[in-house]
């Protein structure tokens, strides 16, 4: 008995001697009926019958479940499509843990180092300087605009009170027709009392522990910066 010859041999290199179509030619595939079944589905009831009185009705009657409306709209309105996406938690790059030193790269205070808190429930990481070493606030920052260095700073216990909630500002009041051509008149907008005294008590539980680290005060008040040929990609922060 004969063994079976393949119809497809590989030439050197490994690449196929016949492409998938030729094979599919040769095998004679198109030939063969493709039977598919398809899932019995059971019909969805769209009408039901109703009993009419008189004797001139006809007794009964069919009647739409779901009554068509009466006036349409003159315009297409837009059906938004359906999303099954469901939010997941940001997942946090494993060199930034709760008292890292990060380096700032974007924003008011760009340049700077500041020493990370925690990640909030937004995903957000919540940082300061702490104010009271080189004036950076309390802030929320995107983990993709910063560098984090191996410096790290045993950090104690924050208090609770720190949340996405602390950072919502009021909505601004919308103007009407007249009040448009009026003279902006509005102060601009303070920082609360609320966020100072946070302020402070959170540097009161950073300082110290920024302090009992040698230099560390000095590094984090200087600013960041590259000269000439220095490239990031290259150094160990």
């Amino acid at each position: 008995m004969v063994a079976h010859k393949p119809r497809n041999s590989t030439l050197p290199g490994g690449v196929p001697k016949l492409s998938r179509s030729a094979v599919f030619k040769k095998r004679a595939m198109y030939k063969r009926n493709k039977v598919q079944s398809k899932p019995s589905v059971e019909p969805v009831a769209t009408h039901k019958t109703k009993q009419v009185q008189g004797e001139k009705n006809g007794g009964s009657r069919e009647v739409p479940l779901k009554r068509q409306p009466r006036f349409y709209p003159t315009e297409d309105t837009k059906k938004p499509l359906n999303n099954r996406r469901k939010p997941k938690p940001t997942k946090l790059r494993s060199s930034i843990t709760p008292g890292t030193v990060l380096i700032l790269l974007a924003g008011a205070h760009r340049g700077k180092r500041a020493v990370c808190l925690k990640q909030l429930p937004s995903g957000l990481l919540l940082v300061t300087g702490p104010y009271k070493i080189n004036g950076v606030p309390l802030r929320r920052v995107d983990q993709a605009y910063v560098i984090a260095t191996s410096t790290k700073v045993e950090l104690p216990a924050m208090p609770d009170s720190l949340t996405d909630s602390l950072f919502k500002r009021k909505p601004k009041p919308t103007k009407n027709e007249k009040e448009m051509f009026v003279e902006n008149t509005t102060e601009e907008p303070k920082i609360s009392a609320e966020r100072i005294a946070i302020q402070k008590e959170v540097d009161a539980l950073v300082v110290p522990a920024v302090k009992s680290v040698d230099m560390l005060q000095s590094y984090l008040r200087s600013r960041f910066t590259l000269s000439k040929g220095q490239y990031p990609h290259e150094m160990k922060f």
